[in-house]
């Protein structure tokens, strides 16, 4: 559980379907789709509420890179994994494409701007990485910048092939899924992780 008034953690999801059954009274910032969307809003939203934020919760639907991952996860270790990280290692610099979370648990997420619907880059990603997301890196590396502490709360919507198609079809049961999630952490009643 992680000890904070609610009235100061701000809810971060890239899409309005995604946040759609969450209380009308929690602070919330829909992002847009992408990493560079989700990291200067975030950004913009926290310094906007300069001092008034000790926990973002980036809320939003993943897919799963391995057989059998269902349901609620939060990532503890966040992969950028389209950024050409061994080159810029190579010109003598640190990408920064891993970040690890306080508030997670062993779940890995693969973000990046590329929409993982094909069977064979969800393969390659799950060498690396549990799930597959589009913002939670952004969102993470925004909050480590602002020295602000973050949680990723991520539901499995598809399995990152061609069923990721099906997006606006099945979100409504993740949006579900999350808000219970969030409703509890709020309340003090989620699941320590």
């Amino acid at each position: 559980m992680i000890a904070t008034d609610p009235a100061r953690v701000l809810v971060v999801a890239a899409t309005p379907e995604e946040a759609a059954h969450l209380p009308d009274e929690v602070p919330l910032v829909i992002t847009g789709i992408g990493k560079t969307l989700a990291a200067a809003a975030t950004a913009r939203a926290v310094l906007q509420r300069h001092g008034q934020v000790d926990l973002v919760v980036n809320l939003g639907t993943a897919g799963a890179l391995r057989p059998g991952l269902t349901g609620l996860h939060r990532p503890g270790t966040v992969l950028n994994h389209d950024l050409a990280a061994a080159a810029i290692r190579a010109l003598g610099h640190d990408p920064h494409d891993e970040l690890r979370l306080e508030h997670g648990d062993a779940t890995v997420l693969a973000t990046g701007d590329v929409f993982v619907s094909d069977p064979v880059e969800r393969d390659r990603l799950a060498a690396r990485a549990h799930l597959v997301d589009m913002e939670g890196y952004a969102v993470a590396w925004a909050c480590r910048q602002a020295g602000v502490p973050v949680l990723l709360l991520k539901h499995v919507s598809d399995t990152a092939d061609e069923s990721a198609l099906d997006w606006p079809q099945v979100v409504d049961v993740s949006a579900r899924a999350l808000a219970r999630e969030l409703v509890a952490l709020l309340d003090g009643t989620a699941a320590a992780h």
